[in-house]
């Protein structure tokens, strides 16, 4: 039986969707409002075929073997572009990056239909039980998306037209406030009262016996119960009270040793705002997260970006969820500073995290926890911080006499 939904505009959207598992080849169409299917789209195994129904002419066809993935992880994506006149298709986050096929309803002399017309007067998506809907987002894929966010006023037309920086107007209203939150220029860690904040950070870090030495061994099984791993661990500064918006507290402090990084992992749908506090952060981009044993080798990063000091970027509900965060600094911990939101339309909170094992077949949940209150934490790098003075002092004290 197919199932009808219309289109926010006509002409244009990403058809997000999953396939169910089974033997029978997924099917697809767009429609006019007299619900007569003229574009159809129809994927048997390796291939995807493109048809202009009414006049039963096949327009295109692809042999990539990534439509033939049976991972029940992998999100699929169709865009549909009537201004441009274009198809891409993908698997994963919709976007240039992820795609796999494309088609340009050229014109030719002998070709007298007005394709932008056509495609213009689609209004309706027809999907058959084979296919689970995901979401339709109502702009198509166009253009690659900028990982980098900058205020409007400090971005030039020459930006724009390079594609180099997102503009925060164009997040959704939820990122925009959390990017205000974070972006401020007194939002620093050496202040007035504790200028030497971050060396003493990488003093409990690197010094046995100190808190932050001693808390990142105590987490070396978090992400890896089956065998610890002391690099795959990270440090949860918290910033205030969860208010129900995010899942845990929406400000945390991240603190990424030397040679530290996450697992490849997932938000789940949270909008998000980091920013670079101190150091560099290496981000890999992933499509999505699945640990199928079939396909686990093939599911790449599709792009990867350093991020320093004051970098501010940013994740939506549909845009770089999926990720790992390396610091591959030999030199200095990097630290961020998160904020995490649900999105205002997000009725039902999902508070984890999901994330690959270290066995790398099982995705597991995370439930955001604080490893110390920031204000308290503070005080206690400034409390290490003043000992270990004192304490070097008194060393260099015994070498005089």
């Amino acid at each position: 039986m197919m199932k009808i939904t219309e289109l926010k505009t006509a002409g244009q959207c990403i058809f997000l969707y999953k396939r169910k598992p089974s033997n029978e080849n997924p099917t697809f169409s767009f429609s006019n409002t007299n619900k007569v299917n003229i574009l159809k789209v129809e994927i048997k195994e390796n291939q995807i075929y493109i048809t202009l129904t009414i006049e039963n002419i096949m327009l295109a066809f692809s042999s990539n073997k990534t439509n033939d993935i049976r991972d029940d992880m992998a999100p699929f994506w169709f865009s549909l572009d009537a201004q441009n006149k274009r198809i891409y298709s993908g698997i994963g986050e919709p976007r240039l990056e992820t795609a796999n096929f494309f088609y340009l309803f050229t014109q030719t002399a002998a070709d007298q239909r007005n394709y932008k017309k056509i495609l213009e007067c689609l209004t309706h998506l027809h999907y058959d039980d084979n296919i689970e809907l995901v979401k339709i987002i109502k702009d198509p894929v166009t253009c690659n998306i900028p990982l980098l966010l900058k205020d409007t006023d400090e971005i030039t037309m020459d930006d724009i037209a390079k594609g180099k920086y997102m503009p925060v107007a164009n997040l959704s209203t939820v990122s925009q406030k959390m990017y205000r939150c974070i972006s401020g220029k007194n939002f620093a860690l050496n202040t007035a009262d504790f200028a030497d904040f971050t060396d003493a950070i990488e003093y409990s870090i690197r010094t046995p016996g100190m808190w932050c030495n001693t808390m990142l061994q105590k987490k070396s099984r978090e992400f890896s119960q089956d065998k610890p791993n002391i690099l795959e661990t990270y440090l949860r500064i918290t910033l205030g009270e969860n208010n129900g918006e995010s899942p845990g507290v929406p400000y945390v402090m991240e603190i990424w040793p030397i040679g530290h990084y996450s697992p490849v992992h997932s938000h789940a749908g949270a909008e998000a705002v980091i920013r670079v506090l101190n150091g560099t952060i290496h981000v890999k981009l992933y499509p999505y997260l699945s640990c199928c044993d079939s396909y686990v080798s093939k599911v790449k990063p599709f792009a990867t970006m350093d991020f320093k000091e004051n970098d501010v970027t940013w994740i939506s509900s549909t845009l770089n969820q999926t990720h790992q965060l390396v610091n591959k600094s030999k030199e200095e911990t990097c630290i961020t500073i998160q904020c995490y939101m649900y999105n205002e339309k997000d009725r039902a909170h999902y508070d984890y995290f999901d994330y690959i094992d270290g066995t790398g077949h099982h995705i597991k949940q995370y439930e955001p926890d604080s490893d110390m209150e920031f204000i308290k934490f503070k005080e206690l790098m400034k409390q290490e911080w003043t000992n270990a003075k004192a304490l070097a002092f008194t060393e260099s004290l015994r070498k005089v006499r």
